[in-house]
């Protein structure tokens, strides 16, 4: 008889809840009220969705190697977001598609996914593969793209390999952690939080 392989998608059940929820509170915001921020230091509503979305294709897609090419423009959506305080000003449909985008990806992942494929682990990116995808960024975001490349030159930093359980908890934690600071704009502002059980 053969082995039944457990998918990983049941245990992530609540994620997919709260990627419902996080869809349903931008999907109504107008420009004005993406550009809400707690404070001027702080990096406005759409700022924080356009991290969340480029950080999901980041590590599902040119990490780990999931989902098709058309997840590549996601990849690096937030450069500028990072290095310049910039933001992109996407509209609320082209976020919540972006969100759905890359939950779509992660979903498909966590179903194929077992729980020995946790152990799996990704190298590290080299200076040759973060110069390849600062290429492949729009001609609009290059300069942040070299200038995220030249950082990573300068600081010398090589990173260790991660394993799968590694990536995917940290994309769940940054998720969370992001969400929560658009609920709290949203409240600030006295908008519709992302809501909670």
């Amino acid at each position: 008889m053969a082995e039944h392989q457990l998918s990983l998608l049941p245990f992530y059940a609540g994620w997919g809840s709260y990627q419902q929820r996080l869809v349903a509170a931008i999907a109504p915001l107008t420009g004005e009220q993406l550009a809400l921020r707690t404070t001027p230091q702080h990096w406005s509503i759409g700022m924080y969705v356009t991290h969340i979305v480029a950080n999901r294709a980041w590590w599902f897609h040119a990490r780990m190697g999931e989902g098709s090419d058309d997840l590549t423009s996601l990849e690096l959506w937030a450069l500028g977001v990072c290095e310049g305080n910039v933001d992109p000003c996407h509209p609320a449909a082209e976020l919540v598609a972006g969100l759905e985008k890359t939950w779509q990806l992660i979903q498909h992942t966590l179903a194929r996914l077992t729980p020995a494929d946790l152990e799996q682990v990704v190298p590290p990116l080299d200076d040759a593969e973060r110069a390849r995808h600062a290429k492949l960024v729009e001609p609009a975001l290059q300069p942040y793209a070299q200038m995220w490349v030249e950082a990573a030159r300068q600081a010398k930093v090589v990173r260790p390999a991660v394993s799968l359980q590694s990536i995917i908890w940290g994309v769940l934690e940054h998720d969370i952690h992001h969400g929560s600071e658009i609920s709290t704009t949203l409240g600030v502002h006295g908008l519709p939080v992302v809501e909670l059980d």
